[in-house]
């Protein structure tokens, strides 16, 4: 029996299913990038995290420390005669990576768990 256009689009359909599922499986390495204002903190989060991974028996490459962000902001502090007064103030972004080199879902679940304190922001990646 010859194939039909129909029957030619499903199957093209499932590889492309088969694909996006192969890609999302918990084997592919993930990358963890944590932002904080305070060094401190995001210190303590990297721990947390670390700890989670050792529980569930994950490899983890890190915490890696990346160039810390500084923005810098000049302003006048007076707003008409004394032009050459000014103030500078700045903020620095403190970055760290971790790689999780073999997840599984365990730990991926207790990473949805997880609470962070407040300023960090963490971003997830795959590889």
């Amino acid at each position: 029996m010859p194939k039909t256009k129909t029957s030619a689009r499903v199957s093209e359909t499932k590889k492309k299913k088969a694909t996006k599922e192969e890609v999302s499986s918990p084997d592919v390495p993930l990358k963890l990038k944590l932002k904080a204002y305070d060094s401190k903190v995001i210190d303590v989060s990297c721990r947390q995290i670390i700890e989670i991974a050792a529980r569930a028996g994950v490899e983890v490459a890190g915490p890696i420390p990346l160039p810390t962000e500084i923005h810098k902001y000049t302003v006048n502090r007076s707003s008409f005669i004394h032009k050459d007064s000014r103030e500078q103030f700045e903020m620095r972004i403190h970055k760290r990576l971790i790689e999780i080199l073999t997840p599984n879902q365990r730990f991926i679940s207790a990473l949805r768990d997880l609470t962070l304190p407040t300023g960090v922001e963490i971003e997830v990646k795959t590889t």
